[in-house]
């Protein structure tokens, strides 16, 4: 089932209504690789589409990620921020201490060990997230 079609069947199921608004939230959300704070969307958005407040931009985040649209991510910093999940897509992340930048990499010998580690302890792994923390480039050469 599509993303799009997996939020209206959860909306039915809580038995909330799809608005015009919501599926302009959803459509810029799904349509970025961006990791959105309430603050970031809200500030994309408010653009072309002013009537549309903060308030409503969180609480629809706070529902994509109830219907397993997206996931809530901290970095550490004090922000949550919502990542679109995507089937069959994953990957970890470099995140900026200074910018807060957020790098997305996929690294198969990374995952190679972590299935070896998690077998030597009779370990099954369900899920996982892998975050590395320092200065991306731009930063580390402005220190």
């Amino acid at each position: 089932m599509d993303r799009i079609a997996a939020f209206n069947e959860c909306l039915r199921h809580k038995g909330l209504k799809n608005t015009s608004q919501r599926m302009i939230i959803l459509e810029t959300f799904l349509g970025s690789k961006s990791h959105y704070s309430t603050e970031d969307l809200y500030l994309k958005l408010r653009k072309d589409h002013p009537k549309i407040g903060y308030a409503t931009i969180h609480r629809t985040l706070k529902l994509f990620a109830e219907c397993g649209i997206a996931i809530e991510l901290n970095f550490g910093d004090g922000q949550t921020r919502f990542e679109p999940l995507r089937a069959n897509h994953h990957h970890d992340h470099l995140v900026c201490t200074s910018c807060g930048k957020v790098i997305e990499f996929t690294e198969p010998q990374i995952e190679d060990l972590q299935a070896q580690v998690a077998a030597a302890h009779g370990f099954v792994i369900k899920r996982h997230r892998h975050e590395l923390y320092g200065l991306c480039s731009n930063c580390a050469a402005n220190s």
